[in-house]
């Protein structure tokens, strides 16, 4: 029986949604409750009130949860960024590996064999040796010793108070309203410097933020990214006009923080939830920074896709270079393969790499970081994956015993799977960002002939709900998978899954 709204009800917190709110029942009716941890009794309010399930505001936490943990965050309730910042780490990395599980099993169908670490550190089967045939290895996930100050990119929007001051932060949860805040903790500590330094000038000089509900103003956006291995930083300011008044002043505030590289800005004049619009045009030093990663150099702009956490990015990267398992003589193909981090990390092991990404700008640097790294054996395609490799199959003969996939978060095209298949690569290396794309990609190459040998989940993301996998598939001669998955749905429907929602402060 469905409570009425804005009745209080007690529940006990059995689980966790895919974005983070605790799930619990009243009389057998499903309430989402934001904050809420398992294991939490907690007196809610219900707020919303649907036909099979509603959502609560927590009001009091009667039992807390052995899982609750103190924010660290004065704002992680209110800021739509970090959603599960409320739950000990240990446990969020359980409950990642939990959500990568249960999609492989809810939307691919798989049968997983989850894999533990005993307390001497080897690893333990919990379901019989004897199901290994057919069950997909699902590892512990990689987490981190240090879950914070990770991110080396942030993107602050700016607005007003109600006494007319510059603010940056971060938007309340499914939101545009800012919530003030320079020191994030999950970002660099130099971010805190950059946006006081560029409010106080915004201040002195008396220079509007972008309003937008009227359209006006100019400062829209502050971009500040830093290679960790380096110490370099860059800014970039997005502005809703052509050039900076008292530009001058802004310089001589920012270059005298340490690494400063350079300071940019960027022009969007348009009405749109769209951070980067035009071209970036440098104001002060270089347009672009450099970062390292287990010996490979990377140039990057302020437009520059590249994996926002490095110390886990390390980890996913060698993850998929073992996968991979290159001798030297292998064609590789990398998709989606943004400023060609992947691609890099491949070159090194491979007889040659293609990689394909939409993105001029990210070619550009994919080009200009192979050429930095001394890397003749890639080149690099510009165009959507699922036209360039069709494409270059058919009129080029494109071979590959190895491919490399890295989708955004709505996953693979269903024509360019289709082409992978036909290539019929001795390997594919799927590393995705979101588990129900993932299950859904998975469920089509498992019935093609492709064999999951194990999934490796990542935690690039720490106090989000987001997690990083990375899947291991190799091709089995007799393409007979009826007993490896439950091949109950047709083709059509792999691509019925609905995008997940993303987070506005959480990118990757």
């Amino acid at each position: 029986m469905a409570p009425s709204k804005n009745e209080t009800v007690t529940i006990r917190i059995t689980d966790i949604s895919q974005n983070g709110e605790g799930i619990g029942k009243t009389e057998g009716y499903t309430l989402f409750v934001k904050d809420a941890v398992p294991g939490d009794l907690a007196e809610v309010l219900v707020t919303k009130v649907g036909k099979t399930y509603g959502y609560g505001r927590l009001m009091h936490v009667a039992e807390a949860s052995p899982h609750r943990a103190a924010c660290r965050c004065p704002i992680a309730k209110a800021c739509g960024g970090c959603q599960i910042q409320q739950i000990d780490y240990e446990y969020q990395l359980k409950l990642k590996e939990k959500k990568v599980i249960n999609d492989l099993e809810r939307i691919g169908g798989f049968t997983v064999l989850q894999i533990s670490e005993a307390e001497d550190g080897t690893r333990t089967y919990k379901e019989a040796e004897e199901s290994m045939d057919t069950a997909i290895p699902v590892l512990p996930v990689i987490g981190m010793e240090h879950p914070w100050r990770y991110r080396n990119k942030a993107q602050y929007p700016v607005g007003t108070d109600k006494m007319g001051n510059p603010i940056a932060g971060f938007y309340a949860g499914r939101t545009h309203s800012i919530i003030p805040c320079t020191d994030c903790l999950l970002g660099t500590e130099e971010n805190r410097d950059i946006l006081e330094k560029i409010l106080d000038w915004m201040k002195k000089h008396h220079i509007r933020a972008y309003d937008e509900t009227s359209g006006e103003g100019l400062i829209r956006h502050v971009l500040v990214r830093k290679g960790f291995a380096t110490g370099e930083i860059i800014v970039c300011l997005i502005i809703n006009g052509n050039r900076l008044p008292a530009q001058e002043a802004l310089i001589q505030e920012l270059t005298a923080i340490p690494g400063m590289k350079g300071i940019t800005i960027s022009k969007n004049t348009e009405k749109t939830n769209v951070i980067m619009k035009g071209p970036v045009r440098t104001i002060w030093g270089q347009d672009y920074i450099e970062d390292t990663i287990d010996g490979v150099r990377f140039r990057i702009s302020p437009a520059s896709f590249y994996q926002v956490n490095p110390m886990q990015t390390e980890k996913l990267y060698r993850t998929a270079l073992e996968y991979a398992g290159l001798t030297g003589t292998e064609d590789v193909i990398d998709l989606y393969c943004g400023i060609g981090t992947i691609s890099l990390f491949l070159a090194r092991h491979a007889k040659h790499v293609t990689g394909v990404e939409i993105v001029p700008q990210a070619i550009e640097d994919a080009r200009k970081n192979a050429a930095l790294n001394g890397l003749t054996n890639v080149d690099f395609h510009v165009g959507k994956a699922e036209e360039v490799v069709p494409r270059l199959y058919r009129e080029e003969g494109l071979h590959a015993d190895v491919v490399v996939v890295d989708p955004p978060r709505k996953g693979c095209d269903e024509k360019l799977l289709q082409t992978m298949i036909q290539m019929t690569p001795d390997r594919i290396v799927y590393v995705s960002c979101d588990p129900a794309t993932m299950s859904r990609d998975l469920k089509m190459l498992a019935a093609s002939g492709y064999q999951i040998k194990k999934v490796q989940p990542v935690d690039q993301f720490c106090h989000t709900v987001h997690v990083e996998s990375c899947v291991l598939l190799e091709r089995v001669s007799n393409r007979k998978v009826d007993s490896y998955v439950k091949l109950n749905v047709k083709m059509a429907d792999y691509y019925r899954i609905k995008d997940s929602a993303e987070t506005e402060n959480v990118e990757e």
